[in-house]
């Protein structure tokens, strides 16, 4: 998996940028672009990586991706139709501040909506009281063209600036910026632990995969994500494991901790624990669909 510097293409005219797609899954390679993304998920599940933080998405969500921003939309195509080309429905608009809009982000008009856009540029999730809202400015700017289009577009992001001030994507500072072929290798390593986090990876595996020594893929890893190995393969498992939660199709906890590549339940606990700040019981009962599995080890 490579990081991909994209240029989004778009006719030489436009500044605001719609894109509806119908796809067999998300594409799947790790990339970045200088336009701000907004995503409205619209159908399909997963996980998206952004930067070196993980979020679980699902139907109706709704992103805001900030410009240069290392990341891509997992599938997780569990529960879809086998050779189906429409398990995800995507809507996305793209713009960048910087471009052809740059001017008129810098009428004085504008300046609450630019300071906004400095604030959030590690992006954020859309709350959930927000969505329906949101969903429906966003139907309004790719329905329309032209001087119309415009008008939706700022008026979207006057909604933004009078919202509370969001979660961000990106916990901390961001990564490094990083050369192209740094960006390969980081894009492998992270597609390898998403595809096996579920096992048993030794750190001998992954550095031979990043085709490194042990001790030199450490100092790397850490150097570019801020994070060891380890936390970073935890905070993956324990991502997945509250999407199982959540879903409320597991047979007991401890099911779901060895599916998720855990070999011990008190492990398991403890380290989720660490991450979401809950006993996995505790996140049942928060975000579950509860049932008899939940009272089960």
């Amino acid at each position: 998996m490579k990081v991909l510097q994209f240029t989004i293409p778009v006719a030489h005219d436009k500044a605001i940028i719609t894109q509806h797609d119908v796809l067999p899954q998300f594409y799947s390679w790790l990339h970045r672009h200088e336009e701000i993304q907004l995503t409205w998920v619209m159908k399909g599940k997963g996980t998206l990586v952004v930067g070196n933080n993980m979020h679980t998405f699902r139907e109706d969500d709704i992103f805001w991706i900030g410009g240069n921003q290392p990341h891509v939309f997992k599938s997780d195509l569990s529960d879809a139709i086998p050779g189906s080309q429409e398990n995800i429905h995507a809507l996305t608009i793209f713009f960048n501040p910087h471009g052809k809009l740059g001017p008129v982000f810098e009428l004085a008009e504008l300046k609450k909506i630019k300071a906004f856009l400095q604030k959030c540029k590690d992006g954020f999730r859309i709350p959930d009281a927000q969505r329906e809202e949101i969903s429906a400015r966003m139907l309004q700017i790719e329905q329309h063209r032209g001087a119309k289009q415009v008008i939706h577009f700022i008026d979207l992001l006057h909604y933004f600036q009078n919202m509370e001030e969001p979660q961000p994507l990106i916990s901390g500072s961001r990564l490094l910026s990083i050369n192209e072929q740094e960006g390969i290798r980081i894009g492998y390593i992270y597609d390898y632990i998403m595809q096996h986090y579920d096992s048993d990876i030794k750190l001998e595996d992954i550095a031979q995969h990043a085709n490194m020594s042990a001790q030199a893929f450490c100092r790397y890893f850490k150097k570019h994500t801020r994070l060891t190995f380890i936390s970073f393969l935890n905070e993956v498992r324990i991502n997945e494991a509250c999407k199982k939660l959540a879903d409320g199709t597991f047979d007991s906890i401890s099911t779901v901790a060895y599916h998720c590549g855990f070999n011990s339940i008190a492990n398991f606990n403890r380290v989720f624990k660490t991450i979401t700040g809950k006993s996995p019981r505790d996140y049942i009962r928060e975000f579950g669909q509860v049932g008899e599995q939940e009272t089960a080890l």
